[in-house]
């Protein structure tokens, strides 16, 4: 993700220099309607950020917990702007999220390895405001802050590792808001971060309770997310 971070900034520096000679303005007064709608489609990379207790099981083993590799999952989702004033908007960016991440337990004394496959859908709900710069010709670059609220509905009995179906992201991020003759495309790339602790330590439903251990090798985990969307307003 760094090196679409890398392109996406080239980008933009590329269009702000391309932007210092004066062109024809397409959709000169799109963005003083009061209300916006669009849809999105884009990438993201999901984390986890696992603290360990550090406690032994009762053979005296350690477990430590990571996520080693990432896998690219996808996002859909719609779009809602509201025109505040020349520079801010207040957006609703309602959008599916799926996504997998492979957690990674490792015995700190025996080196012996489990790994298991925690598959999330994501339902996000975010408010964000969006403020944006002086509009150079057909380019308008932003920053933007918002608050996401996100269900997941993907969770299955069973599973060696269990997370809570309700999370909150702060997310912080940046675009471009490019200007064709009849929409405006944008892309956005945003980094969220889960605010609460997000493991579920009741799990009545292991099959083998010996398989608890794994559960109670964490003291905390909390979600990260870089989301990269491509909105068609």
């Amino acid at each position: 993700m760094k090196r679409i971070l890398y392109i996406l900034l080239l980008l933009l520096v590329a269009t702000s220099a391309n932007a210092q000679t004066r062109k024809l303005e397409r959709r000169p007064y799109a963005d003083q309607k009061r209300v916006h709608f669009g849809f999105s489609l884009g990438l993201n990379m999901q984390n986890l950020r696992l603290v360990p207790t550090g406690e032994p099981d009762e053979n005296g083993e350690i477990w430590l917990a990571d996520v080693p590799t990432f896998s690219p999952g996808f996002n859909v989702g719609l779009l809602c702007d509201l025109y505040l004033c020349p520079y801010l908007n207040l957006r609703f960016t309602p959008a599916f999220l799926f996504g997998n991440k492979t957690v990674t337990f490792r015995g700190e004394f025996s080196g012996e390895e489990r790994k298991t496959d925690v598959k999330s859908n994501y339902i996000q709900a975010p408010i964000e405001l969006k403020y944006s710069a002086k509009r150079l010709n057909n380019y308008r670059p932003y920053i933007m802050v918002g608050v996401a609220p996100t269900f997941d509905v993907s969770k299955k009995r069973g599973d060696l590792l269990r997370l809570k179906t309700y999370d909150t992201y702060l997310e912080i991020g940046l675009g471009c808001d490019v200007y064709f003759q009849y929409f405006k495309f944008i892309p956005e790339l945003k980094f969220a971060f889960g605010l609460q602790d997000i493991l579920n330590r009741k799990r009545d439903d292991l099959l083998d309770p010996a398989e608890y251990k794994y559960t109670a090798a964490i003291d905390r985990v909390s979600s990260k997310m870089v989301i990269l969307t491509f909105y068609f307003e």
